[in-house]
């Protein structure tokens, strides 16, 4: 991933764009740190990430319940 400052972002803005719509992600720095703040992504991988695919779980987790488990309605329900 390349990196760039806030600086730099804002005078090469048109051409750190195309390198973005070819597929490259890119670090926004800020500070004397020089902290990833946010990274600019293709729109496709941006929208990959926020889908939320069922069943994503399956196979990593189980979930058991002991002989003696009881709860009611209500106690469920929290009333």
């Amino acid at each position: 991933m390349k990196t760039v400052a806030i600086a730099e972002l804002k005078s090469h803005l048109s051409a750190l764009l195309k390198d973005v719509e070819r597929g490259m992600e890119i670090g926004i720095t800020n500070g004397k740190k020089k902290e990833t703040v946010a990274v600019l992504v293709p729109i496709e991988e941006y929208r990959k990430s926020k889908s939320r695919k069922l069943g994503s779980l399956k196979g990593k987790m189980t979930v058991k319940f002991s002989k003696d488990f009881k709860m009611s309605d209500k106690e469920f329900l929290g009333l």
